[in-house]
């Protein structure tokens, strides 16, 4: 990869590698990030007994391993396969694709204006990376946000520009949604009123968190409100914010409601 790294990983780190040779004590590797061999010892393939190392990993595999040692001076780090989590490997392998695709944007804008991947890494990448923590990330919020988002970094107009188009044409913005009910109801004459006011508090915490907040009638008293945002956990916070003051403005008003989560 041509993107910044530390020369090697650190204990615990998440690593892509590809298995090179397996032996009757393990298998070596080749860290795809570093650049560096990696011993996987038969030990630490599975948590259970291992008869055959072949059933668990093979030559020209790719594969997500944990970082136990790390010995510079003999040019090697020991690495685990069974201490990595179904999800550790989930998430590391969604990371790596990004990573790679955003060096590959990042290549393609350099050859758009014929300049070398160092030196638009060097105007942008590393620019992008800092303010980030990585380029995909930046690129991702420069096809949403568009290419202020780059030139408020420094970076060249012309190379800012010639970014966001590749960005806007290769990134597809994925949101995530959460949703729940929220019971609504108020006695008053006008109680249908109180609640579209609730509803509308609800909106509004949307519109002042630039997250898209939808409500609509289930069945009386019955309403689903659904949030749409980047991640979870802003989606997550939203709907609380946004469920919260509902049911606030519904209780200051003499009426009562609850939330119940949905998956």
């Amino acid at each position: 990869m041509g993107l910044r790294r530390p020369e090697w990983p650190d204990v615990g780190d998440l690593v892509i590698a590809t298995v090179v040779k397996i032996t009757s004590y393990g298998a070596y590797v080749m860290l795809d990030e570093y650049d560096k061999e990696g011993l996987l010892h038969v030990s630490e393939v599975a948590s259970r007994w291992v008869r055959n190392i072949r059933d668990y990993v093979r030559e020209g595999q790719n594969v997500v391993l944990k970082v136990l040692r790390v010995h510079p001076e003999k040019g090697q780090v020991d690495l685990s396969r069974r201490r990595v989590t179904k999800r550790d490997k989930k998430e590391k392998l969604l990371f790596w694709k990004k990573d790679r695709k955003a060096e590959s944007l990042l290549r393609t804008a350099a050859e758009k204006l014929n300049i070398s991947f160092e030196e638009s890494y060097e105007k942008a990448g590393a620019l992008i990376e800092n303010a980030f923590g990585g380029l995909h990330e930046g690129l991702e919020k420069t096809a949403k946000d568009g290419v202020d988002v780059l030139l408020e970094l420094g970076i060249d107009k012309e190379l800012a520009v010639t970014l966001e188009e590749i960005a806007k044409e290769k990134i597809q913005i994925s949101l995530v949604n959460v949703k729940g009910i929220l019971e609504l109801q108020n006695p008053k004459p006008k109680g249908v009123l109180i609640i579209k006011e609730a509803l509308k508090h609800a909106k509004e915490v949307g519109e002042s968190e630039g997250v898209d907040v939808t409500v609509y009638l289930v069945s009386s008293p019955n309403y689903r409100i659904v949030v749409s945002a980047d991640d979870y956990k802003s989606a997550e916070s939203v709907l609380e914010k946004a469920t919260n003051s509902a049911l606030n403005f519904i209780s200051k008003n003499d009426g009562k409601g609850s939330f119940q989560r949905e998956k």
